[in-house]
This record gives C-alpha cells, structure tokens and sequence, in this order.
C-alpha cells in the first residue's frame, strides 16, 4: 500500500508540474520554454499511472484523494496560501478514500 501511495504523490506531482508550467507562462509571461519541461512532465504522469496492477477506473479514482491532497500541499508550500481546517478535512477523507479503493484491488 505504501509503494502505491507514493507512487500516486509522484504522479500527482508531474500533473501539477505539467499544467502549474503552462499556467506560468499564460497568466504571469513566463518564457514559452516552458512548454517543453510541461509536456515532459505531463507525458511521465501518463506513463506513472499505467504502472499500477488495478483496472484503469480503480486507478483513477483512487488517484483522485491522492492528487485532492498533494494539490493543496502544492498550495500551501509553491503558492503560499495557509490551509484552512476544511482543507484538511476534506484532504483527510479524499486519500481515506484513495485508501479504501487501493485496499480493496484484487479482492473484487
């Protein structure tokens, strides 16, 4: 379960590199370049998600409480912005959730 899980955070952290990138260089001028490191990191989170033994629906929604979690973790630490006690909350049962799906792989 663990390997799973982190293997989720990896790949959550290359769909948020690979769009957090394009959003740079659309909202706040950033050079164009980086385009280039953004579909690199959007192709690796493609490929990270096929590694998992589950059907791809099981894997995508477990993935789903992984990425709720690391997306305000990115929030907190790249943006800055403090989380409320309803962030929390809410990450707490989305990767409860994700806990749950991956627990119950190959025993349906």
């Amino acid at each position: 379960m663990l390997k799973t899980t982190l293997l989720f955070f990896l790949t959550a952290l290359a769909e948020i590199i690979g769009c957090f990138l394009p959003w740079l260089w659309l909202k706040r001028g950033a050079s164009v370049w980086l385009l280039l490191p953004a579909s690199l990191s959007l192709a690796l989170f493609v490929w990270l998600l096929t590694l998992h033994p589950a059907a791809s629906g099981r894997v995508y929604a477990a993935y789903g409480g992984v990425y709720v979690m690391t997306a305000l973790l990115w929030l907190r630490w790249v943006d800055g912005v403090k989380l409320s006690h309803w962030d929390w909350a809410g990450a707490l049962l989305a990767l409860s959730g994700m806990l749950i799906i991956v627990a119950g792989w190959g025993r349906s």
